[in-house]
């Protein structure tokens, strides 16, 4: 059986297919979508959504709707309310056991990892939400040494504990907040419930995808992985192409939009879901941007395809994009690229001035 897997891709992932409502509504389409990169991560989330722009994502971030903590493998991500907490008590440890060489290389014990999250929940009671350098003085005057790189991991321990997680930003500054506090709808689930929950939503939101693909985005062990989704298995669909076994939802969203081309950020899910990408990025291109290291730009998609980079930047009244691409482009490519960048211009709320250019 043929599976066309970046064209039901795009539209599982909501990319090419009817838009969500909200931003909201995608963080929770997609169980947990990755945030590092904070723009590009608003960005993913309003390519989904309708008609939604910048600020209304920072709007619905800023409010607690939209958290950011480190979730899987281990880096941030965003996540609802609802979901935060399940969600860590599934993938925390994991994390955890993979942070310990680090916890032990910087010299944080459990004794002092206890005592830090206690003084950030004590700096963070009664809805105060703080900026890593007014949490590093309460650190300080409990006399926890935060030099190096203790900070982040004091930081990332206290959010895989569920102790804190993000607070509103106070201008281009993060803060923290307790999560008990900024996540009153979270919901609790068994070990056995929260793995067959994560298969049922990310075989749908992902397909068609592996079980190695489901183990590599989630960090869960293979036999984790397959646990949960045996227990969603009778919810999903199976194929199998080329020898390898794909799942995706029964039920596959309906193609609305088709655009060729989609400019997204290198964390965008399209990218990260997945173990293996020769489906959407042939060996070459996946080399070159490999190679380009610290330097990565954005990720240029067209007809499913890897074919190039892209930047951005801004001024008063203007988005600027500049396009790379790894081969030449036809008339139409190229007119589908303009589409696909003024659709960034619109999401950044900027006037319809767009200064754009495909090298």
């Amino acid at each position: 059986m043929r599976v066309d897997i970046p064209r039901e891709r795009l539209k599982n992932q909501r990319i090419d297919a009817r838009p969500l409502k909200r931003p909201i509504d995608v963080v929770r389409w997609l169980v947990a979508s990755q945030a590092q990169d904070f723009a590009g991560a608003k960005w993913a989330l309003g390519l989904r959504a309708n008609g939604a722009n910048d600020a209304q994502v920072e709007r619905e971030f800023n409010e607690g709707a939209i958290l950011r903590t480190h979730l899987m493998r281990p880096t941030w991500h965003f996540v609802t309310q609802e979901d935060i907490r399940w969600m860590l008590a599934l993938t925390a440890p994991r994390v955890h056991a993979v942070n310990a060489h680090y916890y032990r290389k910087v010299g944080l014990d459990a004794a002092t990892l206890r005592k830090a999250t206690a003084t950030l929940t004590r700096a963070l009671e009664g809805g105060h939400e703080l900026t890593r350098d007014e949490l590093r003085h309460e650190l300080t005057r409990a006399r926890i040494d935060t030099e190096g790189q203790r900070m982040a991991y004091i930081l990332m321990h206290a959010e895989l504990d569920a102790a804190i997680c993000s607070g509103a930003r106070r201008g281009k500054q993060f803060t923290y907040a307790l999560l008990d506090e900024r996540a009153v709808r979270a919901r609790a689930l068994s070990r056995k419930d929260a793995l067959a929950e994560l298969a049922g939503r990310y075989f749908p939101s992902r397909g068609p995808a592996t079980v190695r693909d489901f183990a590599k985005w989630s960090g869960l062990t293979i036999a984790e992985a397959r646990s949960g989704l045996e227990a969603a298995a009778p919810k999903l669909r199976r194929r199998v192409g080329g020898g390898v076994t794909y799942w995706s939802g029964a039920a596959p969203a309906r193609a609305q939009r088709s655009e060729r081309c989609h400019l997204l950020s290198i964390y965008d899910e399209y990218i990260s879901s997945y173990r293996d990408r020769s489906a959407i990025c042939e060996p070459a291109y996946g080399k070159r941007l490999v190679g380009m290291g610290n330097a990565l730009a954005y990720v240029m998609v067209m007809d499913g395809q890897i074919a190039g980079t892209w930047k951005r930047s801004s001024s008063r009244d203007a988005v600027h994009v500049h396009i790379t691409p790894f081969r030449k482009l036809g008339r139409a490519e190229k007119q589908a690229a303009v589409a696909a960048a003024e659709r960034v211009v619109r999401f950044m709320g900027k006037e319809k001035v767009l200064d754009w250019h495909i090298a």
